[in-house]
């Protein structure tokens, strides 16, 4: 078998979309939902279609910064691959049934970093509402046990390296147009805050520790 047979071989089904039972959110839709399930559902697609591409470029020989194709089907691979993860830490860290406060131990985190836990909320809420389309993440430094708000351009453009996101926000358009007007994104993300499901993020925590 060729290393690029082998590779596409593995590849296939390496990633399969995730389900999640989702319906009946406040503030958000399942029409929302249903959409949003079936363009994460193309992120796992084209990750697994470009993972295949370069296996059949490296296999050619065409493994070279120099060469346009490999180059362009690298850089995309990062877009889709990290549109597929996030969109699976978005849908974990909802639930129908949403909790309006976090664990003790997330709200301890939360409050060691941002003096209590409305201040962080707010500021969270403020990178949300930035303009541009992207992700509104909390990232825990495992070195400095620090939390900290940060926003994400498009999909791969602004993560921390080392860092461990704890709530995934999608405010890409898509994430609420069907619900809130363009300029309501403050209302979606209301909406996100009723939904959270902070179990999820409390055990994405306690996996640091």
């Amino acid at each position: 078998m060729t290393y690029a047979m082998k590779v596409l071989a593995e590849s296939q089904g390496s990633y399969k979309p995730k389900t999640f039972d989702l319906s009946g959110l406040t503030g958000i839709s399942d029409k929302t939902i249903e959409m949003h399930f079936s363009l994460y559902e193309g992120y796992v697609k084209n990750t697994n279609l470009l993972n295949e591409r370069l296996a059949e470029l490296i296999e050619d020989g065409q493994a070279s910064g120099k060469d346009p194709v490999f180059a362009e089907t690298t850089r995309r691979l990062g877009f889709e691959y990290n549109g597929m993860v996030l969109h699976e830490y978005y849908f974990e860290n909802l639930t129908k049934n949403g909790e309006s406060t976090p664990a003790k131990s997330v709200e301890a985190a939360l409050s060691a970093s941002y003096v209590d836990l409305d201040t962080w909320r707010r500021d969270f809420a403020a990178v949300g509402t930035m303009r541009g389309v992207g992700w509104a993440i909390a990232y825990y430094d495992p070195s400095t046990k620090r939390v900290t708000n940060h926003w994400i351009t498009l999909h791969e453009d602004g993560h921390i390296a080392g860092y461990v996101p704890l709530l995934v926000m999608d405010v890409w358009e898509h994430a609420y147009l069907l619900d809130y007007k363009p300029d309501q994104r403050a209302k979606y993300v209301e909406a996100f805050f009723a939904n959270v499901n902070w179990d999820v993020v409390a055990a994405r925590l306690d996996a640091t520790r």
